[in-house]
């Protein structure tokens, strides 16, 4: 890009373009970050019933499964305190005495009932577990909320590296929908760049949205600034095909006023080059493939 950046100014979405010098540094920041967290587990429900086995009465079951529930929901893990129904994973909470404490245990179910796997809970003196004591129960939940999400991660990055036709094991389909907003060529040129950049990230583009994994969208926004400036924001919406969002890869510029009114030239080559990258990181945290790579 010869385009000179005089001033970056941080723009609301999950990722960060840095400006310095005359070439914009690469993407900063963790592109499309919502991804990283377990946006939608294996099971299609995943409930908590109150135990009937962690030696707690009735109110102090129901208020320990509460608070799993509750600690599960802040961890971005979606549960429900109620029994389970056909179709539902399950997450049992149970406690063992051997004498001067309690060994909770919270076990989880698949929904044909296997166990795929449990985590233990800190050790709890008995008589403060026995007498359901708020801030025991409330640690144990807490302590154990986000283990239970790294064993469900675990779970669903097992069951898509078996499956051939997951995105762990073959590039991500991608449709490009078009740029708008963009003065001068911007769109067309934008779209044109972005169509032979994106292959270099070895996904693939694909001409018919119904055969995408995911559909991109540039939205160009141009404002005006002192001193014959102008703020061009980039933002590259990443779409999975349930048209839920993936994450939004933002590129922002403070340019000479009129500088992109007629040829966008080498600048959209940059550009594109720069949000290529930014788009497969999206997709690569989105499918799960970086914490697969990480070991995790």
């Amino acid at each position: 890009m010869t385009l000179a950046l005089s001033r970056f100014a941080p723009l609301l979405a999950l990722t960060l373009l840095a400006a310095c010098g005359d070439l914009p540094q690469p993407f900063a920041g963790r592109p499309g970050a919502n991804a990283l967290r377990l946006a939608t587990p294996p099971p299609a429900r995943l409930v908590v019933p109150p135990p009937t086995g962690a030696l707690l009465d009735n109110a102090d079951a129901v208020r320990l499964a509460h608070e799993t529930a509750t600690a599960l929901v802040t961890a971005e893990l979606p549960a429900y305190v109620q029994p389970a129904v056909p179709g539902d994973w399950e997450l049992r909470i149970a406690a063992t005495s051997t004498g001067a404490t309690v060994q909770p245990r919270f076990t989880l179910f698949d929904a044909d009932g296997r166990i795929k796997g449990d985590i233990q809970g800190d050790p709890v003196p008995t008589a403060a577990w026995a007498n359901g004591d708020p801030n025991v129960l409330h640690h144990e939940a807490a302590t154990a909320a986000p283990q239970i999400v790294s064993l469900l991660r675990s779970v669903d990055a097992s069951a898509k590296q078996s499956d051939p036709n997951s995105l762990y094991n073959r590039p991500a389909r991608l449709y490009l929908a078009g740029v708008t907003g963009a003065p001068g060529d911007g769109d067309t040129s934008l779209l044109y760049q972005m169509r032979l950049k994106l292959p270099d990230t070895g996904d693939m583009v694909v001409k018919k949205r119904d055969t995408a994994d995911f559909t991109v969208r540039g939205i160009v926004t141009v404002t005006d600034l002192p001193s014959k400036q102008q703020q061009v924001e980039i933002h590259w919406l990443v779409t999975d095909s349930t048209g839920k969002e993936a994450g939004d890869v933002a590129q922002g510029h403070d340019v000479d006023h009129g500088t992109l009114d007629h040829y966008w030239g080498d600048i959209a080559v940059a550009v594109a080059s720069e949000a290529a990258g930014g788009v497969h990181e999206v997709i690569t945290n989105w499918s799960g493939r970086k914490r697969a790579g990480a070991g995790s």
